[in-house]
């Protein structure tokens, strides 16, 4: 059994991070590589102020780019509703109360903790943004999804409302720890200490560990 892994931190508010998923879920699987998956928290609520100052040009072109992603590599794609980070669009304000985005973060540490961390983003960032579960967050979207990942929400959110604090610790030691490799975006891929941000470099994240004796699974 091989020893490779590699750190990738995540966030469930980034369309590049839910477009790279399939594709790092089909590395895990067909490769003998260990995948630690770190959930930090989307740059809105991270890094406070960001998109009061970001290029206005960034955010169409964003919208424009992952949709040219998702229908390149046939990956069902719609913007979140609703959106996991609450905020006034046009003025770039987020407000301190966030409904949806901790809960998330949160139980991707769980999940992560359950040995079920790469799934549990894969399906679950499937409801959020793959453009046909409007309300993703009623009904029995999140709990159904869940359960594709081999888990149980009302278990994990049990653990969660346990102890929060020791999950935002988790959370704050990921986002220390993405800091630390050279990064502040996501998706962000560390391998040996070397960053791959983005889902257009995880190519050359296989070439690299196959430079180390990344080999197919037996």
């Amino acid at each position: 059994m091989s020893d490779l892994s590699f750190d990738l931190f995540w966030s469930f508010r980034s369309p590049y991070s839910y477009l790279a998923t399939p594709r790092l879920r089909k590395i895990g699987e067909e490769y003998d590589v260990t995948i630690n998956v770190r959930q930090v928290y989307p740059i809105a609520v991270r890094i406070p102020g960001f998109f009061k100052t970001v290029n206005p040009m960034w955010p169409p072109y964003l919208l424009t780019d992952t949709a040219r992603i998702a229908e390149f590599e046939n990956i069902p794609y719609g913007w979140p509703n609703p959106d996991p980070i609450v905020m006034d669009l046009a003025s770039g304000e987020v407000p301190k109360d966030q409904p949806y985005i901790h809960r998330l973060t949160r139980l991707g540490v769980a999940a992560t903790q359950a040995g079920k961390g790469i799934e549990f983003l894969s399906e679950v960032s499937r409801i959020i943004f793959g453009g046909d579960t409007p309300q993703w967050n009623e009904g029995s979207h999140l709990a159904d999804a869940t359960a594709r990942a081999g888990l149980d929400l009302a278990e994990l959110d049990a653990k969660i409302e346990a102890d929060p604090d020791a999950y935002e610790k988790i959370i704050e030691e990921n986002e220390a720890a993405q800091r630390a490799a050279g990064h502040w975006g996501v998706p962000l891929m560390v391998f040996e200490g070397e960053p791959f941000f983005g889902q257009d470099r995880i190519d050359l994240l296989v070439w690299r560990m196959k430079q180390k004796g990344l080999a197919a699974r037996k």
